[in-house]
């Protein structure tokens, strides 16, 4: 490096002497030609214009012939100084690429050598770390067994102390458990004994409900029976003979309805009711279910309705009871008659009562803004009814749920199929004597 620097300037030293040279030539060529233009101020004015003309082209031509030398001097000492700035240039690169060679070689020896010396290091370490965490590993676990064993032995210390005192303080603890228990039954048995004393003619009047309620109890169940009894007999019985039983079943069902309105006023301290005040106000939709009855019977005749009430219990309701053969004709005419037209059925359900299987209809007309009820009593052995869903279609999955759930058969039906449960499944869940198969359910 120290040979390039003198190299370079040697030759900045070599173009600032040549330079220096070219100033000192154009200041000489501009002090001659100072010299002539006082020369020619100096000549006499008898000269004439053409001498004077002659001396300034002279001059001129003097110039520009210094000038032009003095380009070629300058153009001969760049062009020799060019190929030895070229020459070192490269000179300097390739001596730099050698020297950077050289250090990264000793750089990648010097790596070289550090790794090996790790890995023999590691090597000769490792023994020595594994026997380390071995020998802490086994000094941890004796520490943990003997603060165990040491922990083990002061609680049985401490139980064996303490164990008399807390034997006697669990005596003393279910002696007083018991002691409170028996003043607590001592005190309930005294007071149940004061009430009953207190209450004992309230008694008298809840023995004597109870005896009514079993005894009506009684009476629906012998009624139920007998009703069975009825049904399992030859369909030849006399229509009289079901209109005497349909009496006596109002006439019993009146006559328990009055001997629980005496009861509940016997109870409340007061005397039972006048025959008057037990009469109930009419309802203010009987004059609406007259009309229904007027209809039909203009229409249809007087042997298609089985009953008709207000179902008080239904929001006072005007409910029609048909006969099966003429179940399907009467809700034909509900829905078709100008005067009647209920064109929406809002519910269809069964029930199993046991004795019998009932259908149930709920309908309004959007045109008079009333609603009934339709109901009809099917054999419970053989529930077998006209599907209504030609009518009405909303009948249509109602009557398919009954058929699933109860097994009412609907003849007419368009599909009638199961709806809930499986075309395989065993029964009809919502019958009263149905039998579970399926274990798992």
């Amino acid at each position: 490096m120290s040979d390039e620097k003198a190299k370079a300037a040697a030759a900045a030293k070599a173009k600032a002497a040549a330079m220096k040279k070219l100033r000192e030539k154009e200041l000489e060529m501009a002090e001659q030609s100072e010299a002539v233009s006082s020369e020619n101020k100096e000549v006499p004015e008898e000269k004439s214009s053409a001498d004077a003309k002659a001396k300034a082209a002279a001059a001129a031509k003097a110039k520009a012939e210094a000038l032009k030398k003095m380009k070629e001097k300058e153009a001969e000492a760049s062009a020799s100084e060019a190929p030895a700035g070229a020459d070192e240039k490269a000179k300097a690169a390739a001596a730099a690429k050698a020297k950077a060679a050289a250090a990264a070689k000793a750089k990648a020896e010097a790596l070289k050598k550090m790794k090996e010396k790790e890995a023999g290091a590691s090597a000769s370490e490792e023994p020595t770390g594994a026997d380390e965490k071995a020998k802490a590993a086994a000094a941890a676990k004796a520490k943990a067994a003997a603060a165990a064993k040491a922990k083990a032995v002061a609680l049985a210390k401490q139980g064996s102390a303490e164990e008399p005192a807390g034997a006697d303080e669990k005596a003393k603890a279910v002696a007083a458990a018991k002691a409170k228990a028996a003043a607590a039954a001592k005190a309930k048995a005294a007071a149940l004994a004061k009430q009953g004393s207190a209450d004992e003619p309230a008694g008298d009047d809840e023995k004597a409900k109870a005896a009514a309620k079993a005894k009506a109890v009684a009476a629906a169940k012998a009624k139920a029976a007998a009703a069975a009894a009825a049904k399992r007999k030859a369909a030849g019985g006399a229509a009289g003979d079901s209109d005497d039983e349909k009496a006596k079943a109002k006439a019993a069902a009146i006559a328990k309805a009055k001997a629980a309105a005496a009861a509940k006023a016997k109870a409340a301290g007061g005397e039972a009711p006048a025959a008057d005040a037990e009469q109930e106000q009419p309802s203010p939709n009987q004059q609406y279910l007259d009309k229904y009855l007027k209809v039909i019977k203009e229409n249809l005749g007087e042997d298609v309705l089985e009953d008709a009430y207000i179902n008080r219990l239904g929001k006072d309701v005007p409910t029609l009871v048909a006969k099966k053969e003429t179940y399907f004709k009467l809700a034909q005419f509900l829905k078709h008659n100008e005067q009647l037209a209920f064109d929406y059925l809002s519910e269809h359900h069964g029930s199993d009562f046991e004795t019998h299987m009932e259908i149930y209809n709920h309908m309004y007309s959007f045109k008079t803004k009333e609603n009934i009820a339709l109901k009809v009593k099917i054999d419970r052995d053989e529930p077998t009814i006209e599907s209504i869903t030609p009518i009405w279609e909303g009948a249509n999955w109602p009557e398919r749920e009954s058929y699933d759930l109860l097994g009412i058969v609907y003849t007419g039906h368009p599909n009638l199929t199961r709806i809930m449960l499986t075309d395989d499944w065993v029964g009809h869940p919502l019958r009263k004597d149905y039998e579970q198969h399926d274990e798992e359910v």
